[in-house]
């Protein structure tokens, strides 16, 4: 019976968050696009005649003298993109993330933190599958300290389809621990 009211939880919080869109104002609205921000170009401008100033220090054509145009170079190139993205910047020039909902700044927040919760779920998944193996053999630990490489990587190329693996073991019952397994300290 938990199982069940559990899976109807959990089905509507996803269904929730899958379909929540909030159309209020935000903050994003004091924010302007970085092209346009005074306070980016003025901060481009400083990071540049830093560097410029430490060329001074050294003779040219020296690896540090090249080392400093090339971070230059990829300054240049940093702030060149970030004006050029859809990236909004505040009144202190620096780039925003807007973490609001709205879809046209899904490549700011949303997609790099669900890359992060795929590759997190991933390392998780073939960890537990390696040690729910190691605990099956006669010596337990010491295959914890002393890793079965061709084992360990059996699960961790076996891990990039995480996501459906779970829910497969939640629907037959087998991801979560009974009650009866779970101890409790005594109060």
């Amino acid at each position: 019976m938990k199982s069940k009211v559990l899976q109807r939880f959990v089905l509507c919080i996803t269904a929730s968050l899958l379909f929540w869109n909030l159309n209020i104002a935000t903050h994003a609205s004091t924010l302007t696009p970085c092209e346009n921000s005074a306070q980016f170009q003025a901060r481009l401008n400083n990071n540049i005649k830093k560097l410029e100033n430490k060329l001074t220090y050294y003779k040219q054509n020296s690896q540090e003298y090249t080392s400093i145009k090339q971070q230059i170079e990829k300054t240049k190139i940093r702030f060149d993109k970030y004006a050029k993205s859809s990236l909004l910047c505040g009144e202190d020039g620096l780039p925003h993330l807007i973490t609001d909902g709205d879809w046209q700044h899904s490549g700011e927040f949303f997609i790099p933190s669900v890359l992060f919760i795929y590759i997190a779920g991933w390392i998780g998944w073939a960890g537990k599958g390696y040690l729910q193996y190691s605990k099956t053999l006669t010596k337990p630990n010491e295959n914890e300290i002393i890793i079965d490489l061709p084992r360990a990587l059996k699960y961790m190329f076996s891990g990039f389809a995480w996501p459906i693996l779970a829910l497969k073991e939640f629907k037959n019952g087998s991801l979560l621990a009974s009650n009866d397994e779970i101890t409790t300290s005594p109060r």
